[in-house]
């Protein structure tokens, strides 16, 4: 059962809790900021499932708008930060391939107006660090990057917080709907970053 989740998501603590994490895993890509989402929204889902009143658990709404904003907070300072820095981070791009691969997809994909590549790379391990540093490198417009941040981090914490709470009331509140909703998570990250990696195709 997932009643041991209650203490460790419970209080408004959490969301400060969820969105640091999803602040600064654009730096640390290993913190487990999608992880935290899952957890949250499954103990959420655990509570009404029991009939208790979920006072104590988050807000699944609220989860879902503190994570989609704290993941446009942290593209944007990652953004800024490699504006700032461009020089340095031009160098360390120019050093790796894939790096380099990555910038040039994305500059196409901003210039034609399309930031489909910025949403698809919020899932990816790692992609949301690369596309916001690049984009901040390459001096890419604002207003050409963030409202596609925007549409990513909405996308990212809108199935991240459905996977939690939908698995937790489709099969239980179990630590198989936990397992579950993870491996979903993680199947999405490993989809994304496949797509990230193709050779993009003209025509």
């Amino acid at each position: 059962m997932l009643e041991s989740l209650g203490w460790l998501t419970a209080g408004p603590w959490i969301y400060a809790v969820v969105a640091a994490s999803i602040v600064l895993d654009v730096f640390l890509p290993v913190l487990p900021s999608g992880v935290l989402v899952v957890a949250a929204a499954t103990a959420a889902a655990a509570e009404t499932a029991a009939g208790a009143m979920p006072r104590d658990v988050p807000d699944v709404l609220v989860l879902m708008l503190a994570a989609a904003t704290a993941s446009v907070l942290g593209d944007l300072v990652a953004y800024r930060l490699a504006w700032a820095g461009s020089a340095r981070l031009d160098r360390a791009i120019a050093r790796s391939r894939r790096l380099t691969t990555a910038q040039e997809r994305l500059g196409a994909a901003l210039a034609r107006g399309g930031g489909l590549l910025v949403v698809i790379a919020r899932f990816a391990p790692a992609g949301r660090s690369v596309v916001s540093l690049g984009a901040g490198a390459a001096r890419h417009r604002a207003r050409d990057f963030l409202p596609w941040s925007a549409v990513a981090g909405l996308a990212w914490a809108g199935y991240s917080v459905a996977l939690g709470y939908l698995g937790a009331h489709w099969l239980g509140p179990t630590w198989l709907a936990a397992a579950v909703s993870l491996a979903a998570l993680f199947g999405a990250g490993a989809a994304a970053a496949y797509f990230m990696r193709q050779p993009r195709t003209t025509g």
